[in-house]
Parts: structure tokens; C-alpha cells; sequence
């Protein structure tokens, strides 16, 4: 979880450029006020295929390097955050961006209980 929590929040520090993905400009403008609210993520939502992680990770190095991501993020800003495009939602601003990065990070804590 941490493996793939840094994966995507790759794609909003610019470490993982991606492009919006056909599926994402034809439903985008129907779930964007639902995924972007205030209500959590709902379980079993679906993920991209490239945020999908298999195998055996490290936990502390993991844990370190979600962390380190999660810092870089807030330290670049707003405005960075907004240069980036995700491969489902697309252009947002940095404020979605931040949205978006906590909503997913906070959906797996809870998945574990942590």
C-alpha cells in the first residue's frame, strides 16, 4: 500500500509524468465532483494499472519514501502540483491535486486501520 500510495502521488510531484487516458476524457466530467468532495473513497474503487504494486516491499524504506514524497509534494506547492496531469482526472489545479493525494493516501490508511 505505501509501494502504490507513492506511485501515485509520483504523478502529482512530476516524478511520474502521465497523460490522460481516453476513458478518463469521456467520464471525467461525470465523477469529478464525486471523487474531488468531501466524501471519502468508497471501497473497491478502481485504480490505474499502473498504480497496481505485486510482490514484496520493505516497509521502513517504503514508509520513508511515501513520507519523503508526501513533503516534496507540499514543499513545491500549489502551482507545481498544477503543472501536472493526472492519467484518469487530467489537468487540475494544485489545490485538487492536494485533494485528490490526501483522499487516497487517508482511503488506504483506513483500509488498515492505521
Amino acid at each position: 500500500m505505501l509501494c502504490h500510495c507513492a506511485i501515485a502521488l509520483e504523478t502529482g510531484t512530476g516524478d511520474r509524468p502521465m497523460k490522460q487516458k481516453l476513458i478518463g476524457k469521456i467520464l471525467m466530467p461525470f465523477f469529478r465532483s464525486k471523487i474531488l468532495g468531501e466524501k471519502p473513497f468508497s471501497k473497491n474503487s478502481p485504480t490505474d494499472p499502473t498504480f497496481v504494486v505485486s510482490g514484496t516491499r520493505d516497509f521502513a524504506a517504503e514508509r520513508t519514501r511515501l513520507t519523503g514524497l508526501i513533503h516534496r509534494f507540499v514543499e513545491k506547492g500549489e502551482d507545481a502540483a498544477g503543472k501536472h496531469e493526472h492519467a484518469f482526472f487530467g489537468k487540475m489545479t494544485g489545490r485538487e491535486w492536494g485533494e485528490l493525494m490526501y483522499k487516497h493516501i487517508d482511503h488506504h490508511l483506513r483500509q488498515f486501520g492505521a
